[in-house]
């Protein structure tokens, strides 16, 4: 046997195992969709994506609104209940198009925990590879089980949160910006926008730091991209950025706690209001001084502005949720880096240590705080614990970011 048809086979092999492994997932997770109801999140999005699709019935309208509230309480919402109205952008449908298209709900959203669980697994692996990182095979298979099991990941997976691929979309934009594919960087920058509350702090930096640096292309492509994406969206519903904009004007009303203010105010009433608008007001000063001084950086610097911008970008009072702090994942897997770079072997038992703090505690906290409702529903205390850790984190390691041990980019 020739050594073509040996690697041939070797190819056969790891395709078989792959679609093993993927066929396992998509077992396991039909088989908890049918026992376990929920996914709130996609189906808000199944349900507003089927009826525009199928019906011509806009996403947006109070029908699908009731329609979906009669699948999650059996009756429209009360006062004070979660509304479950689609909020994203009108283009949005071409993510959740092809689930939309499977009639049986267990079954679509199986298949969505599957896709959302390998976004995780390659947002993982493609962030330790930014950084450089090259952990031991039991070491990655530990991170890799941790990014699916804490707490801001699994919960997003079982809810069937699409922040999850704007995860993998933010992590694509870094990639393709330290490997100078600026047109790539652009489009992902542009996928990006479809939950832009999440990342509205992210995509400033990046056009800030594409001007400075003068990465033209990057601009060009994320401007092209959007506007293809907002044109293709107003051919098939003119009228969709008018509605959007009324979804996005009544978000708050119907939802838990979203601003540092709120979730503060909910747990202080008395001065929680003025700590939270006093903590969106440093972290947006922290951001704008990192940004200035960050705007010519690059490799590991670019890394980390970019990682206390999507830390630091949850509490600067713009409405979102504990259950899209999945985003903040690159700055664990920076500062776990930046700790093996320091100490070496020693630094694999901090980075454990941080670890378990880093799944143990948001948990305990959930748990010991949680309110049953429709659904589990999390208390407001969860807007802070990992934002903290992770700031924390970011500024213990600054200035090994910027006085190496050695260059852990070109190692």
């Amino acid at each position: 046997m020739n050594r073509n048809q040996q690697r041939t086979i070797k190819e056969i092999f790891q395709f078989l195992i792959i679609l093993i492994v993927i066929g396992l997932f998509i077992f396991g997770n039909i088989e908890y969709t049918r026992k376990n109801p929920g996914g709130n999140d996609f189906l808000v999005h199944w349900v507003g994506t089927q009826s525009f699709i199928k019906d011509g019935i806009s996403p947006y309208s109070d029908d699908v609104a009731l329609e979906i509230q009669d699948l999650v309480y059996g009756r429209p919402a009360l006062q004070g209940e979660h509304e479950l109205r689609v909020a994203y952008p009108f283009y949005s449908i071409f993510l959740f198009l092809p689930f939309s298209l499977l009639e049986d709900f267990s079954i679509a959203r199986a298949l969505w925990m599957t896709l959302l669980e390998f976004a995780v697994i390659f947002s993982t692996i493609l962030v330790i590879k930014i950084v450089n990182w090259k952990p031991n095979f039991l070491f990655t298979f530990l991170i890799i089980v941790f990014s699916l099991f804490w707490y801001h990941g699994l919960r997003s997976i079982i809810n069937g949160n699409a922040v999850v691929l704007i995860l993998f979309f933010v992590i694509m934009v870094l990639y393709a910006i330290l490997n100078k594919q600026d047109e790539l960087a652009g489009f992902f920058l542009a996928l990006v926008t479809i939950k832009p509350q999440v990342v509205l702090a992210f995509i400033v930096f990046i056009i800030i730091w594409s001007l400075v640096n003068r990465r033209y292309k990057i601009l060009f492509w994320f401007v092209a991209t959007f506007i293809g994406l907002f044109v293709l969206g107003l051919f098939l519903m003119p009228n969709w950025p008018v509605e959007f904009i009324r979804e996005i004007l009544r978000y708050p009303g119907y939802n838990p706690p979203g601003t540092p203010a709120s979730a503060l105010f909910e747990l202080l009433p008395g001065i929680g209001r003025q700590l939270g608008l006093l903590l969106s007001a440093i972290s947006g000063l922290i951001l704008l001084v990192e940004w200035y001084l960050g705007k010519t950086s690059h490799q590991l610097k670019f890394i980390w502005v970019s990682s206390i911008t999507l830390v630091l970008g949850q509490w600067i009072n713009i409405q979102t949720d504990p259950g899209n702090f999945v985003i903040m994942f690159p700055a664990i897997i920076l500062i776990f880096r930046m700790i093996e770079n320091r100490w070496d072997k020693k630094g694999q038992w901090i980075i454990l240590f941080y670890l378990l703090l880093l799944f143990f505690i948001p948990w305990l906290i959930f748990i010991r705080t949680i309110d049953f409702g429709y659904q589990p529903i999390q208390n407001p205390i969860m807007f802070f614990p990992v934002p903290l850790f992770l700031v924390i984190g970011l500024y213990w390691v600054r200035w090994w970011v910027e006085n190496p041990v050695k260059n852990i980019l070109n190692s």
